[in-house]
């Protein structure tokens, strides 16, 4: 079994490192702010993409969700779904396009129900993928802002008019 398999047995523990690392970074902002984000970016790009190809089979989409989707990433569904399951899944809990892999929503789901801080965050409707952001450093892109930045046309779920009957 390859290490990330090993690993997303385990989400709390990776929700902590998660966590550890978000704290470390939120107190450094100021200081990579002044180097400058560019710069962090070519730093960090390259150590984050290994690591999280090596445990969560990363495809850098520079907006990761991971926290939100049980430590599990949502771009290696074979639909490209990063906002919830399509509705196809087999009632083994299997892929309906890959009938041997497991439905990484499914995998998303039950992991979260192992996450003590993020694990709710999976009953939220995610907001589509921003592919510009493709390629670079969701960690730069948080410290920035950029994951929340949104191309225009598209409005946060929060912009929604809700009626009220």
């Amino acid at each position: 079994m390859r290490i990330g398999g090993w690993l997303q047995r385990y989400p709390g523990l990776l929700e902590r490192a998660y966590l550890i690392t978000k704290w470390i970074l939120e107190r450094l902002a100021p200081v990579l702010a002044r180097l400058g984000y560019a710069k962090v970016d070519r730093w960090l790009r390259w150590p984050e993409e290994v690591s999280k190809k090596a445990i969560f089979d990363c495809r850098m989409c520079g907006q990761c969700i991971l926290h939100s989707t049980g430590m599990t990433c949502p771009m290696t569904c074979p639909k490209f779904i990063r906002n919830g399951p399509c509705g196809g899944v087999r009632s083994n809990g299997n892929c309906e396009v890959i009938p041997d892999m497991r439905c990484v929503w499914v995998e998303a789901y039950e992991r979260s129900l192992k996450m003590p801080a993020y694990g709710q965050d999976m009953l939220k409707v995610q907001a589509p993928l921003n592919q510009r952001l493709e390629g670079t450093s969701a960690w730069v892109n948080m410290l920035q802002g950029n994951d929340q930045d949104y191309p225009t046309g598209w409005i946060r779920l929060s912009e929604i008019p809700v009626l009220n009957e």
